[in-house]
Order: structure tokens, then sequence, then C-alpha cells
């Protein structure tokens, strides 16, 4: 099976299905998302989808806007009806507010997550160097039975935010912590911090260059995962790279979907 590690939902939700059908991936995790590049039609309506995208990042997304904020529940709503209507192709993630008290955050994540019947977390944006704000969703995920946690991992996360998730990961062993998009220019620091940490994976969306992918996957063969990051990235994209750093056989089937099916079990 070949499974997608990191996508957003895309509106309209066709235009996901067919790239997911040309690069002949099976499924795809799908996190909600309040941006949506793919709807804009030239540069001016790029920026204001980016500038969503850029406050978010920044940790704008998380406390410059009211609990009950349309783009939130807009947000939801697109999610839940992607995984109603597909169920066979999406595996759902839910995102949850890192400006809340821990006990705030672990009543998220019973509600909008547990409750949900997703998959795990994600994916999370803490501001620059604030990676400490994803702890309390750590202990939550622990709680029910060490659930899936996705960090976004490139720019502006830092290398500090990268040692200081790995950090996090030794406290939580149950709980498996992903750092997306081969945390940015910080790969190297997290290739090697990962190694010590075997609750860390590394997801490859957006790598920008070839010998990353190569060296994450010849040090990390069953804590690395396909992903495109679509919008951003694309599925045939993703999955040519990995297929042109491995040869045939079990570690490309391992980081194409089987790292994360056994994550996830699904297998």
């Amino acid at each position: 099976m070949i499974i997608d590690a990191h996508s957003h939902v895309h509106d309209p939700l066709h235009v996901h299905l067919s790239a997911l059908d040309d690069a002949g991936v099976d499924r795809a995790v799908l996190f909600p998302t309040r941006p949506h590049p793919e709807r804009a039609t030239d540069l001016a309506s790029l920026r204001r989808e980016m500038s969503v995208l850029d406050r978010a990042l920044g940790g704008g997304g998380s406390t410059d806007v009211p609990r009950a904020d349309d783009g939130f529940a807009v947000a939801w709503r697109e999610l839940d009806e992607a995984l109603a209507t597909h169920p066979d192709r999406f595996l759902g993630f839910g995102s949850v507010r890192l400006d809340r008290s821990a006990t705030e955050i672990a009543a998220a994540v019973d509600r909008d997550v547990v409750a949900r019947g997703l998959h795990g977390v994600g994916e999370l944006t803490p501001p620059p160097d604030r990676a400490d704000l994803v702890e309390p969703v750590l202990r939550a995920a622990h709680d029910h039975a060490g659930l899936p946690v996705v960090v976004h991992g490139f720019a502006p996360t830092t290398a500090a935010d990268v040692r200081t998730l790995v950090a996090l990961a030794a406290r939580y062993p149950r709980v498996p912590l992903v750092i997306s998009q081969l945390a940015g220019t910080n790969w190297m620091e997290a290739v090697e911090l990962a190694r010590t940490a075997p609750n860390v994976y590394l997801e490859l969306s957006t790598a920008a260059l070839i010998f990353a992918v190569r060296l994450a996957i010849r040090e990390l063969p069953t804590r690395t995962l396909f992903g495109s990051d679509a919008p951003y990235g694309d599925p045939v994209v993703a999955r040519t790279t990995v297929e042109r750093v491995t040869r045939p056989g079990e570690i490309r089937e391992r980081v194409l979907g089987g790292n994360l099916a056994e994550l996830l079990r699904l297998a």
C-alpha cells in the first residue's frame, strides 16, 4: 500500500484525488487547513492565501483568532466532509490549539481527535523556538495509548525546536512523534538526533536536496515516511524522489507506506 503521510484538504477535493491517482497513491493522511493556495489564480490571490499560512506558522493561528472563528470551523467541516466522502482514500488527523492550558488541550484531543475517530494529532505549528508548547499534546497522546503526533518541521521551525522536539519525545516514548518536511534546513541535525530517539519519525516532503532524502532513508529506513505536503508539494514528484534514491524492495516499500501502515496499525 502506498500512503502519502502528509497532505492538506484541497478545494476542490477532486484535484487532490486526481493527483493521488496520478502518483499511484492508495491513501493519504489528511490534515485540516485554513489556507488554500490551490485556489489562487494569480499572484495577488496567492499572497492572500499564503498570508494565512504565514500567520499560522508564526504562531498567529493559535493566538489571534477567537475559538469560534469561522476559519477554524470551516477547516474542520472541510476535513469531515472529505473523510465522510472518501473514507477509503483519506486518513484523518486533527489539530489542536497550542495556546490553551494543558487541561483544555487534553479535552480537545479527546473531543476533536479521539471522539472523531481520527488517526492522530497534527499538523501542529508552534511559533519559532516554542516547540515546548507541544508537550501537553504529547502528554494527552500518551494517555490515549500513544496517539501519533505530527509537528511542522520546515521554516520557521528552528534547530532549537528540533532539539526540543526530540527531547520531548524521550519523555513520552510511547508516542510516535513525526517531524514533517525533513525538518527543512535542519535536516542533518534532525537525522542525527532521530537516530537516538526510537519514537521520532521523519516525513520527507518538500525536501530541497535529493541527497538529504537519500541519507535520511539510509540512516532511518524504518522511520522515514513518504509524504507530499500537497498542495504545497506534489505526490508524483514526492514519490519519484523516494524511488530515485532507493532500490526496488523492502526499504522502498517501507518508506512509501509500510512504515506508516505499521505506525497507524493499518497492517
